[in-house]
C-alpha cells in the first residue's frame, strides 16, 4: 500500500520522504483499468466494491466507478455513495443545489458572473475549492455522469502527490515556497459592487488534519490569481504548468453515462464539449470537507 510514513512531507526528514518515494513509484501513471471498479448498486455497496474503491483512493488518490446495468440515476445516489465511503460533510458552494450537490450543465443565461463550469468551454487544470477558506478545504469529490455530451468533455486527472514528488525531487525549495501561507491569493469575488467572497490567501501544499496526507490548492488560470512575489514561487508555478502540459503523466477519460470519479481532490481539467438535441451533458458534483481514508 502507498500510505505515507510519518514526517514524509517534512523537508527536514529526507529519510522518511525517500522511503515514501520508493513506495509511490508503483503508483505512478495508473491506467483506467487499474482505477475502474464496477458497482452493482450505489445505494448498497458490496464490501468487495467498497474495499476496491478505498484501495484505489489510498493508492492513487482516485477511483473510477461504473454502474453497469444500473438504469436508474437519481441524484441521491451520489450522497448515498459518499456516505458509504465515510464522506459526510458537503460543501454548500454558491452554485450548489439545495441538497448541496451541484448539477453541472450548460446554462445559457447566468445571472451576474458567467461561471465557466456552466458553459461548454474548457476548464484549465485546478483542484476544487481553491478559493475556500482553510476550514472549508475541499478534500474529496464525487463527479457522476448522468449523460455525456455529443462530443468532447474529456477530463484529465493527475494525483497531486505525484506533482509534489516531481517538484521536491527537482528542488526542495519549490516545496518550501509553495507551502508559504501567502503563496497563492484569489482576489475577492464582487458582482455589481456586492462582495460575494473576500480575497483568500493560502499555501499550495498543506497537510490534511487528521492523518497528515497532502492537500493541494491550485489553479492554472492566468487571470484573477496572484502569486507571491518571490522568484522561487514563480519558478515553481512554471514547473507545475510544464508538468501539467505533458499529458503523459495524467489519466484521460471521457465519462459515460453511469460512470463517475471519486477522488481526494486531485488535479483535473475538462476539454470543450458540444451538446446535441439527443446528447446533453449533465454531471452531478459533490464536494466534501472529508477525505477518503
Amino acid at each position: 500500500m502507498c500510505n505515507p510514513f510519518v514526517n514524509v512531507f517534512n523537508l527536514a526528514d529526507d529519510n522518511a520522504y525517500q522511503r515514501w518515494q520508493i513506495s509511490r513509484e508503483t503508483c505512478s501513471h495508473p491506467s483506467i483499468e487499474q482505477l475502474l471498479v464496477e458497482v452493482a448498486d450505489p445505494f448498497r455497496l458490496k464490501n468487495s466494491e467498497k474495499q476496491a474503491i478505498l484501495a484505489r483512493c489510498s493508492r492513487y488518490n482516485m477511483a473510477i466507478y461504473w454502474l453497469r446495468g444500473f438504469s436508474q440515476q437519481p441524484k441521491t445516489l451520489v450522497s448515498a455513495l459518499g456516505r458509504q465511503l465515510g464522506l459526510q460533510h458537503l460543501d454548500a458552494n454558491l452554485s450548489a443545489d439545495e441538497d448541496k450537490i451541484t448539477s453541472l450543465q450548460v446554462i445559457q443565461q447566468q445571472p451576474g458572473h458567467q461561471y465557466i463550469p456552466y458553459t461548454n468551454k474548457a476548464l484549465s487544470w485546478h483542484t476544487d475549492g481553491y478559493y475556500n477558506k482553510p476550514d472549508r478545504q475541499i478534500n474529496a469529490i464525487i463527479m457522476h455522469c448522468v449523460s455525456a455530451a455529443a462530443e468532447g468533455g474529456v477530463n484529465h486527472l493527475l494525483d497531486h502527490e505525484q506533482v509534489y514528488r516531481y517538484l521536491r525531487d527537482e528542488n526542495p525549495a519549490y516545496i518550501k515556497a509553495l507551502m508559504h501561507p501567502q503563496a497563492m491569493t484569489i482576489p475577492a469575488n464582487e458582482d455589481s459592487g456586492r462582495l460575494i467572497r473576500a480575497a483568500q490567501s493560502g499555501p499550495v501544499f498543506s497537510l490534511h488534519k487528521p492523518g497528515g496526507r497532502l492537500h493541494m490548492r491550485f489553479s492554472a488560470r492566468k487571470r484573477n490569481i496572484i502569486w507571491r512575489d518571490d522568484a522561487v514561487t514563480i519558478k515553481a508555478v512554471k514547473r507545475i504548468n510544464v508538468l501539467l502540459d505533458d499529458t503523459s503523466h495524467s489519466v484521460k477519460i471521457a465519462l459515460k453515462s453511469g460512470q463517475g470519479i471519486i477522488c481526494n481532490n486531485v488535479l483535473h481539467n475538462r476539454s470543450v464539449f458540444y451538446d446535441s438535441d439527443t446528447h446533453v451533458r449533465l454531471m452531478y458534483r459533490a464536494r466534501y470537507y472529508d477525505r477518503i481514508t
